[in-house]
């Protein structure tokens, strides 16, 4: 009987100290992941592949200076996706790397178009999403007018690229009477027209004619280049995609229309028909031929991994994942409210130049005038908020 009753105890014991943590404790992660979602095919691949490479490369640097990661040692595992620049695409990438990667944070996506719905599943699901180049303000801000908590980008908004592109139209190259031509279904497109022409009014000038075109499909452009040169304008916005500049201005060309083509951020390819597009001016966020170290220390870098010369697209990927592993790093832990948190108050020194946030987290931050030129792109000049 005594011996039953000691093995009793005995097995009561094993079960308590079992339950108290006798068995071995789940191992701590050893990792961050962090989802990049870029457009490596569809209608912009130079876009996707100079997104990646220079998110790539901050994580490769931060990873270097920061004991091999973030969090004091800590791993970042970054999961590329393809999402086209395109919302279905986009949304499947974004569903994929939260649902089965397991990620918290997003660098991505590119385009409006693509990263606002991608904005509506990151915010609900409390994913801190950062898109280095998306400057529809729709993105950060819900059709409420909320800022949506955990929706962050590393570039100016369009309000601000349209007024400095109109202000440069006026004041720079005197031009009075514009001319618009826009793709209507394209979110940033449609962002970029709509403020340019409010500053352009505002500031003195006439938009003499406004065309729109299918950006997916139309390719011949004579029908609006015709209605261009009857409006005689002094110059024409043109806010697309590097596609469609090359395509609109090599057609205007052949019809002799050279008065300045102008357009915003979205020119910035390596693919940019220099011949067709020469003469003409874009608002940018970055300019490698800026003298500034953290511009030549980045630029030197990208050319000794990639050998290629770093777009603004480039750029401001670096920018972003800086900004999201410095935020992780202030936040101190592996937690998306944490590091939002943490993101909203940054100050940062980067590549594109200081970037703080404001209450709709849109950077805060100065943009360049580039002009296009048979050499390339050249500086032009810089313009602060």
């Amino acid at each position: 009987m005594r011996t039953f009753k000691v093995i009793t105890v005995l097995l009561l014991l094993a079960v308590v100290v079992s339950a108290c943590g006798g068995a071995a404790a789940p191992a701590a992660a050893t990792e961050v992941k962090i989802a990049v979602l870029a457009p490596l095919s569809g209608s912009q691949p130079t876009f996707g592949a100079m997104t990646r490479d220079g998110a790539l490369l901050a994580i490769e640097e931060y990873s270097k200076a920061h004991n091999g990661g973030v969090l004091g040692g800590k791993t970042i595992k970054a999961i590329v996706e393809d999402s086209q620049c395109s919302p279905d695409p986009a949304v499947n990438a974004a569903n994929k790397v939260i649902d089965q990667d397991k990620v918290h944070y997003i660098v991505g996506e590119v385009c409006s178009s693509a990263s606002i719905p991608v904005s509506e599943i990151a915010n609900a699901k409390k994913i801190l999403q950062i898109s280095p180049t998306s400057t529809n303000p729709d993105v950060t801000v819900d059709k409420e007018g909320k800022t949506k908590d955990y929706i962050f980008r590393a570039c100016f908004i369009d309000p601000f690229q349209g007024t400095v592109g109109a202000n440069f139209a006026l004041n720079t190259l005197g031009a009075k009477k514009a001319f618009i031509m826009l793709d209507q279904s394209n979110d940033y497109v449609k962002g970029l027209a709509e403020f340019f022409e409010a500053a352009f009014v505002k500031g003195g000038g006439t938009v003499v004619g406004k065309e729109s075109y299918n950006g997916k499909t139309d390719t011949d452009f004579s029908a609006i280049l015709a209605k261009v040169a009857d409006a005689q304008p002094d110059m024409v916005y043109l806010p697309d995609y590097y596609q469609a500049v090359n395509l609109v201005t090599k057609q205007a060309k052949d019809k002799g229309i050279n008065i300045p083509f102008m357009g915003g951020d979205g020119w910035d390819s390596s693919d940019l028909d220099l011949v067709a597009a020469n003469g003409g001016f874009f608002t940018n966020h970055y300019s490698p031929e800026d003298p500034r170290p953290e511009v030549q220390n980045f630029v030197n870098g990208f050319k000794a991994k990639y050998n290629a010369t770093p777009d603004a697209l480039a750029a401001l990927a670096y920018d972003a994942t800086m900004i999201l592993l410095t935020s992780i790093d202030k936040a101190g832990v592996d937690d998306a409210t944490k590091v939002k948190d943490a993101m909203a108050a940054i100050e940062y020194q980067g590549v594109s130049g200081k970037t703080t946030y404001d209450a709709q987290h849109n950077p805060v931050k100065a943009a360049t005038i580039l002009q296009v030129t048979t050499d390339g792109v050249k500086f032009h000049s810089v313009v602060n908020p």
